[in-house]
């Protein structure tokens, strides 16, 4: 069953709802097959010695819907970014409908349709479909609003040229122009969707990248202000006993002691600038998760109980924990929620759970390394990790560490 279903759980919503506008398209032919199709197939069954005509009719109108599903595909293909604008199949479904509505209405001139109802029912298959197709390739609101009225101005100077009534031009124009608007509308809200869920599922993935980004320019930045001033140190007093040492002045040997006392003093700060980067604050990180999931929209809350404060290294471990989770709900799957919940007894292990749902079913890739990180912080305070599927469709990571703690938190994000 799995198997079966993992195919729409395993995508994300941008993927959701690229696979329902696809195949709501691919219905349309199949709609316009069996709604438009079927009338000169039922004229024909009840004279069944004339049934080269409507046949041909039929297939002519199956032939067109395969080929306005083309479009349709391809112009969404187009609008999620993955291949260029059909343009030339679009212009050529355009003159084909265009001469397959010319000889519908010809033979309804001449007489050879003489069922009254047909000849209308296959103009607005025609156009209608081909409207809604043609504005899939559009990305202006201004350009689409014109092919409703196109369609009816062509198909009413169609009628007129060939000799009909002026009231049968204006039935034909009304027709065509209304069913027009209706799949031109439709279709155009349709693209309109799929490219704004595409567009904020890359926002959603640039706001994790810019996150990553924000992190290193706040490390290079502290770098650079505990550096820059010793090293500039370190630059002129080495100078100065360059200079010193060349004139045999015994002050060179304080200079150079002074350069070693910077040198060292500056290989400290690096150190405390690398362990404040490293060691992750468990309450920081707790928050920094609820506002990150509250903006990726999802379900979010954070309680707090009061407690003693962990062991920094405890702190720092979960801590890891928690950013990595966080980062892999938003990169992985489509969580609608999340829960985090921190459990510190006065006596025995310390446990972290970070539960989401929306996880597939089957991983997207091949494992990363972030997990196996995470492991091995835990095994330095002789904890562990786990991680996996859990019923109801959701993903559980559970992290603990061995010893009596007092005190309890909860977060539910």
């Amino acid at each position: 069953m799995s198997k079966l279903t993992g195919w729409w759980k395993n995508r994300g919503s941008a993927g959701k709802v690229e696979l329902y506008t696809r195949w709501s398209f691919h219905l349309f032919v199949l709609i316009e097959i069996t709604s438009f199709g079927v009338a000169p197939l039922a004229s024909a069954a009840e004279n069944p010695s004339a049934l080269a005509l409507p046949l041909s009719l039929f297939l002519m109108l199956c032939a067109h819907a395969v080929l306005c599903g083309v479009l349709s595909s391809k112009a969404l293909s187009w609008v999620v970014g993955r291949r260029d604008r059909p343009t030339r199949l679009a212009v050529t479904t355009a003159a084909l409908t265009a001469a397959a509505v010319l000889v519908v209405l010809t033979l309804k001139a001449t007489g050879k349709i003489d069922e009254p109802a047909i000849a209308p029912t296959l103009v607005a298959g025609l156009t209608c479909f081909t409207a809604g197709s043609l504005v899939l390739c559009m990305r202006s609101v201004r350009n689409m609003r014109y092919v409703a009225p196109a369609a009816a101005a062509a198909t009413g100077a169609a009628v007129l040229a060939l000799g009909m009534k002026a009231g049968y031009a204006l039935g034909y124009s009304l027709g065509v122009l209304l069913g027009c608007l209706f799949f031109s509308a439709t279709c155009g809200f349709s693209a309109w969707l799929l490219r704004t869920v595409y567009e904020l599922d890359h926002a959603r993935e640039a706001q994790a990248r810019l996150a990553v980004a924000e992190e290193r320019l706040r490390f290079g930045r502290d770098l650079h202000d505990v550096m820059g001033r010793n090293l500039a140190v370190i630059a002129l007093k080495s100078e100065l006993a360059v200079q010193l040492a060349r004139r045999e002045r015994p002050e060179a040997v304080d200079q150079m002691i002074e350069v070693q006392r910077i040198a060292r003093e500056s290989q400290r700060e690096v150190r405390d600038v690398v362990r404040g980067y490293r060691e992750a604050d468990l309450a920081v990180e707790l928050e920094g998760a609820r506002g990150v999931l509250a903006a990726a929209g999802m379900d979010c809350r954070v309680d707090f109980e009061a407690g003693r404060t962990l062991p920094a290294e405890v702190q720092s471990a979960l801590g890891w924990v928690v950013r990595e989770a966080t980062t892999n709900v938003l990169r992985h799957g489509d969580a609608q929620s999340c829960l985090i919940r921190l459990t510190a007894p006065a006596e025995g292990s310390v446990t972290l759970v970070v539960e989401n749902d929306g996880a597939p079913e089957v991983p997207a890739g091949p494992p990363g390394s972030g997990l196996a990180g995470l492991r091995e912080r835990l095994a330095a305070l002789d904890g562990t990790l786990r991680a996996g599927p859990v019923d109801g469709g959701r993903f559980r990571l559970r992290a603990e560490i061995p010893g009596p703690r007092d005190e309890r938190l909860e977060v539910r994000a």
